[in-house]
């Protein structure tokens, strides 16, 4: 089956299930069918604005606000069974849920593919790679990482756990006996360290998946469930071109945070309780009289303050303020930058209600972002560590600074999702799918 036949075919089911969920409202509804929308909106309203006032408040309404999150929708369920809705709100929810995720992967299928372009080199002849054993795990040990490595040539850095060392200042080292290609096998964290230094000299850098998230080796389309398979770059490979951020002068390879998440992370508490550290600062966090709002500045303009604030290196596929998902490039030469700003109730609804199209969160791209604030220094967690840093904080991109070389034969990066547009599942569905993903 050719793409554009399965996307049609993907559509196709997603518009009958659209169909069905209605049909099934109006022919066991009937009139009652406006109570059963109006009813689950009213209930998803109700249980967002909830769960704000358990995040943004203490004492008594914070535990007010949880029995609303968890009443509002019981209450929903209750009135449906009152009435005899409950088995059919239930299936037209149910048909509803599988017309999204089939209409999600047609346009998945439909969106041109984008790969990176990638050129072949000669395998390096005295790489070095720095492994933290304590990383992900111990996945360096439990895959065998190092000796691996040494059977394939390289020279391998373990790091001394006990104690702190610069990583940077190792690869330096590294470089001036004569290193020809660095890599590492540890945290997104260091993996630029590393990557700097390798940006800096115009030597190859090789991303070995053996950190806990591995963010960065998934939006390279490696593969995260087998570290080893990264070391093939060594002997068959190929190089990428890609960006890398920069904060306060220092590279990132993922994100940096601002706001409400960067300081909770600054906790000593937060590694041990992250759930109870963040539930005791939100409430001061998000009060907007707190005066430690940030002043954002995108390429010389300046958007309203976000409580929270994500910078990226390269965008996102998806406007998601939890999970942002997979940046499908790496190579555009932009900052992702997605603020957040929930100061009510109504907001939070609204947050619940239209996702990523809700009022309180921005979408855009930047070459230059600073961000400032009344206070001399703020936090801000950078690939995930919690640093201080005097304001105001420059954010860059660094167009195609790093070379990094992957295995060829490498799992690869799926395309990102449309945002979910169901005219163009319409259009795909009758037949103009071909034609109009070569206009998009």
């Amino acid at each position: 089956m050719t793409t554009i036949a399965r996307a049609r075919l993907l559509a196709r089911v997603a518009l009958l299930c659209a169909v069905a969920a209605i049909a099934v409202l109006l022919a066991f509804a009937g009139t009652r069918t406006a109570l059963v929308v109006l009813a689950g909106l009213a209930g998803l309203a109700l249980a967002a604005a909830g769960i704000w006032w358990a995040l943004a408040r203490r004492g008594l309404i914070r535990v007010l606000g949880s029995l609303l999150a968890l009443a509002a929708p019981a209450a929903v369920l209750v009135l449906y069974a009152s009435t005899n809705l409950l088995l059919t709100a239930t299936a037209s929810v149910a048909l509803w849920a599988v017309a999204a995720g089939c209409a999600q992967l047609a346009l998945r299928v439909d969106r041109p593919r984008h790969r990176m372009p990638a050129v072949r080199g000669e395998p390096p002849r005295r790489p070095v790679l720095i492994m933290n054993p304590r990383s992900g795990g111990g996945k360096v040990e439990k895959f065998g990482l190092a000796d691996k490595a040494r059977a394939l040539g390289a020279q391998v850095v373990l790091l001394d756990t006990t104690t702190h060392q610069d990583v940077a200042a190792l690869a330096r080292q590294a470089l001036a006996e004569g290193a020809d290609l660095l890599g590492v096998a540890g945290g997104d964290g260091t993996q630029a360290l590393v990557a700097a230094v390798a940006a800096e000299h115009d030597i190859p850098f090789l991303v070995i998946s053996a950190g806990t998230r591995n963010h960065f080796a998934m939006d390279l389309g490696l593969d995260r469930n087998d570290p080893a398979a990264c070391l093939d770059a060594l002997t068959d490979g190929e190089e990428l071109k890609v960006d890398l951020g920069t904060v306060a002068g220092r590279a990132f390879v993922n994100t940096v945070s601002f706001g409400t998440y960067a300081e909770i992370v600054q906790s000593p508490a937060y590694r041990d309780a992250k759930a109870t550290t963040a539930l005791d600062a939100l409430p001061d966090l998000l009060d907007t009289r707190s005066g430690k709002g940030l002043r954002v500045e995108i390429d010389g303009a300046r958007p309203e303050t976000p409580q929270a604030l994500l910078v990226s290196n390269n965008p996102y596929g998806a406007a998601e303020p939890v999970t942002a998902g997979r940046r499908p490039r790496l190579d555009t030469g932009t900052l992702g930058v997605l603020g957040l700003r929930v100061t009510s109730a109504a907001q939070a609804a609204d947050l619940a209600l239209r996702g990523q199209r809700a009022t309180g969160i921005s979408v855009t791209t930047a070459h230059t972002l600073v961000v400032s604030a009344a206070e001399p220094t703020i936090p801000v967690a950078v690939d995930g560590e919690a640093l201080t840093l005097p304001v105001p904080v420059h954010c860059a991109i660094r167009p195609g600074a790093l070379r990094v070389r992957v295995p060829r034969h490498r799992p690869g990066v799926p395309a990102a999702a449309h945002p979910l547009r169901w005219r163009r599942v319409r259009q795909l569905a009758f037949g103009h799918g071909e034609e109009d993903s070569r206009e998009q």
